[in-house]
């Protein structure tokens, strides 16, 4: 009877054994790194265009990424939401700034939480951890110049539109684009302080309007943000001036091929958006993964970057013409 009774407990020990070694182990599916990309402004074609780029990347990546686009283009609301963002302990945070000074002290609650920050259209950010530009500023001004004196036959009275007097890249654009002015061509004139307005169309809208009747001569306007040359055509066409003054930027292919086409926009340079967005996620998916970040390397849809670590910086040179040759295939991409 002992001796019965020992086996038996053996017998079941040893089973009981062999049943949690031949167990499945439970593994805890691991989660997908968090990217969350706050942009200038919601709704409008040139950041619907970057949110179908980070949705294709987010897929690519095996991140959960999205977008955040603001009601208006806000300093504030901004801010709000990158604090909404960190309240969340997402892994990165994107930003195309709408205020960089604005956004400096969110950034460094970021970094303190251990969050890492990724901007765009931001070349002197501060408390980032890197800025992806697809232009040089200088670049991106200089050419929009050379294409506004051409058509104005480098004389006569102009103004200059930017999405806001606190975005730096618009600004930097701008600067540039003056600086050639007054250094190549003298006869042209800028004839007021540069207006804030080219993040909105009904903005652009009136102030077009409102230069138009203060400077009756006018015969150029140059505008950075994507709004503003869709605006500024509207009053142009509203007052019969689409052929008397030249009107160049960069805007939505989809929104302004009209205006392209019957010549009201004379033409103008972007990047991608979509590329854009993309390659914020994929950059950001990188120091997730602490991949490091090289001068030289290659990035999809850019190719080889030069990277300046001293100022955080991924810089590419990614245009594409804004003219009557091209904005029909950029349109047929969904831009």
């Amino acid at each position: 009877m002992t001796i019965t009774r020992r086996r038996t407990l053996a017998t079941l020990a040893g089973t009981a054994l062999v049943g949690s070694l031949a167990a499945p182990r439970i593994v805890r599916a691991q989660k997908p790194p968090q990217i969350a990309v706050v942009v200038k402004i919601g709704g409008i074609p040139w950041f619907n265009a970057m949110e179908v780029g980070i949705k294709k990347a987010a897929a690519e990546q095996h991140v959960d990424a999205w977008m955040v686009g603001p009601t208006q283009a806000d300093a504030a609301q901004q801010v709000r939401a990158v604090e909404d963002l960190i309240a969340r302990k997402v892994d990165v945070i994107g930003v195309v700034p709408n205020d960089a000074v604005a956004l400096e002290p969110v950034f460094q609650r970021a970094k303190a939480a251990g969050i890492k920050v990724v901007t765009h259209e931001s070349p002197d950010q501060k408390y980032n951890d890197w800025d992806i530009e697809l232009t040089t500023a200088q670049g991106y001004g200089d050419a929009h110049m050379e294409l506004l004196a051409k058509d104005m036959g480098e004389q006569g009275k102009y103004i200059v539109y930017v999405g806001s007097l606190t975005v730096p890249l618009h600004n930097k654009w701008a600067d540039y684009a003056i600086a050639l002015q007054k250094q190549k061509y003298p006869k042209m004139q800028l004839v007021a302080d540069r207006f804030g307005v080219a993040e909105s169309m009904d903005d652009s809208y009136r102030t077009t309007l409102n230069q138009m009747r203060a400077h009756p001569d006018l015969k150029g306007i140059l505008t950075f943000g994507s709004q503003g040359p869709i605006g500024a055509a509207r009053a142009l066409e509203e007052r019969g001036k689409e052929k008397s003054i030249v009107l160049v930027g960069g805007f939505s292919p989809g929104q302004g091929a009209k205006y392209v086409k019957d010549g009201t926009i004379r033409g103008g340079f972007i990047w991608n958006p979509m590329v854009a967005g993309e390659t914020i996620i994929r950059v950001s998916n990188m120091l997730v993964k602490g991949e490091a970040i090289t001068d030289g390397m290659t990035l999809p849809e850019i190719g080889k970057v030069h990277v300046d670590t001293g100022k955080r910086l991924i810089l590419a040179q990614k245009l594409e013409p804004l003219d009557k040759a091209n904005i029909g295939r950029l349109v047929a991409m969904g831009l």
